[in-house]
């Protein structure tokens, strides 16, 4: 008897791994109609510029153009200054319970709308959809009804009763979570009674218009929040305008350090999230699978572009050899492409000037005697795109231990002891996190008094909570974001009556 023939198609065998993943696209069409260019947002109105010159935005996964949208002029800033002050009287003389109520409406309207403000994100950044829908979304709305719920309650706060709002608030907030940011900024500052002037960063200014029409949705008075959009030349602009009370910055230490120079010997209130260089530290009784998953998320979560990122593993030499074999496995899983895709785990860097930056640094990796491992993976002919990256046999001169990269790049280094842990961790400009893997409760209070962090994870890693203060030491910069805490630099102390 004849053998049947076999007319299916043969099963090509997917790299790294015994399951294939199929494409899972959510639809761009969800991120709703994009304009081809944009004014600000001043005044409670999308106005023109009094410049001429626009910049654009591009998808960083196709380089195509998304929109132009304006270069903010100082005649801009001064507008939208005067529209927050014209608005603070009514806004700061309205009692907290009223302003929570615009706060909450903010965050619901957050709520109905993630899908479609999770894809914009994904578009304008370069980051997986996952992260968007499941990690910035939440948190963004999370950080709205955080803070309307201490609108009302600002008397036990513990900074004195009866405190004051200060005025006018401008703040510049960076391209690696730009709605996040947004969140962490304008929620804290509207509970307390303050305005705000906005600047989101030149790369990603889609999602920050896209809240301006939240805040005419959900009622907010005319000038209590205004959008100023352009690249740094606005932010100068802003942080120095004589009639802004506070300046609030999230991004490189240098720009941080030339805005603490400006401010100095104003009154302003200055508030600075700035870079890091965080050690993730793994001791010999560490739960090797457990730590693996935290390292990555770590250093590979939104493609390194975190400032809190783990990008140096410090690990005891005991279990160099084991973790390292688990972690290659494990980032061999990675899965790197379109961020639309809900398989993806890293996209697109931000930018080809970013790209253009891990690249040269990780070159001066391996010119400096590092080993420099990846997995294998396609990447595609389009867009700003890098493989996920650890360095082996770096030591503490290396210019990957001592600069902050910003992109999916692990330095290795290894410890003995826990004091000398602690020594490496703490031997970086920069002090803004930390994490500690052990099965020992006493050993993790022990390291976690000497590391000079600002936040320190006990087996576990980027974790966010709207509860929870953050910030850094260092030239990671200082004031905190977040929690009770995130309230004071929004607030007049000097005026208190205690």
């Amino acid at each position: 008897m004849a053998k049947k023939k076999n007319t299916e198609e043969p099963v090509a065998k997917p790299a790294g791994g015994l399951f294939a993943y199929a494409p899972a696209p959510e639809s761009p069409a969800a991120a709703g109609d994009i304009a081809t260019s944009y004014g600000h947002f001043i005044g409670g109105e999308f106005v023109d510029s009094s410049g001429n010159e626009a910049l654009k935005t591009v998808n960083p996964a196709t380089e195509q153009v998304l929109a132009e949208f304006a270069q903010g002029t100082e005649e801009d800033v001064d507008r939208a200054v005067a529209a927050a002050r014209k608005a603070f009287a009514d806004w700061s003389a309205l009692p907290g319970s009223e302003r929570a109520k615009y706060l909450f409406r903010i965050a619901r309207i957050i709520q109905e709308r993630s899908r479609e403000l999770a894809v914009l994100e994904s578009i304008d950044n370069g980051k997986p959809i996952r992260e968007t829908r499941d990690v910035d979304l939440p948190l963004v709305a999370a950080h709205f009804f955080y803070y309307a719920g201490w609108a009302d309650k600002l008397d036990y706060a513990g900074f004195g009763p009866n405190p004051k709002p200060l005025g006018v608030a401008g703040q510049v907030i960076p391209w690696n979570f730009p709605l996040l940011m947004l969140a962490w900024k304008i929620a804290p500052a509207l509970a307390t009674g303050n305005t705000v002037v906005l600047k989101p960063a030149e790369t990603t200014p889609l999602t920050a218009l896209r809240f301006a029409e939240i805040c005419r949705q959900a009622g907010l008075p005319k000038g209590v929040v205004n959008i100023v959009t352009g690249d740094g030349r606005t932010g100068a602009a802003l942080t120095s305008h004589p009639d802004v009370n506070k300046v609030a910055f999230t991004g490189s230490t240098p720009v941080g350090r030339a805005i603490a120079k400006q401010l100095a010997g104003t009154r302003k209130k200055l508030s600075l999230e700035l870079g890091g260089k965080a050690a993730n530290i793994v001791f010999d009784d560490a739960p090797i699978d457990q730590a693996v998953e935290g390292i990555v998320n770590g250093i590979f979560f939104n493609q390194g572009h975190v400032c809190c990122a783990g990008s140096r593993l410090l690990v005891q030499e005991s279990v160099q050899d084991e973790l390292l074999d688990a972690l290659k496995r494990r980032m061999g899983t990675l899965r790197v492409g379109d961020p639309l895709d809900k398989n993806t785990d890293i996209g697109a860097i931000n930018s080809a000037a970013q790209l253009a930056r891990i690249t040269a640094l990780t070159d001066a990796g391996e010119a400096e005697g590092a080993e420099r491992w990846s997995p294998e993976c396609e990447l595609p002919g389009t867009g700003f795109w890098f493989k996920p990256t650890l360095f082996t046999g770096v030591s503490q001169a290396h210019r990957i231990a001592q600069e902050e990269i910003f992109g999916p790049v692990l330095s290795v280094l290894t410890f003995r002891t826990p004091a000398e842990a602690v020594e490496k961790a703490n031997n970086t400009p920069y002090g803004l996190s930390a994490g500690i893997w052990t099965e020992k409760g006493s050993r993790i209070l022990w390291m976690a008094d000497r590391l000079r962090a600002g936040v320190v994870w006990a087996n576990t890693f980027n974790k966010f909570d709207p509860t929870s203060p953050f910030g850094g030491y260092k030239e990671s910069g200082y004031g905190r974001e977040g929690g009770r805490h995130g309230l004071e630099p929004y607030l007049n102390v000097e005026a208190l009556d205690v």
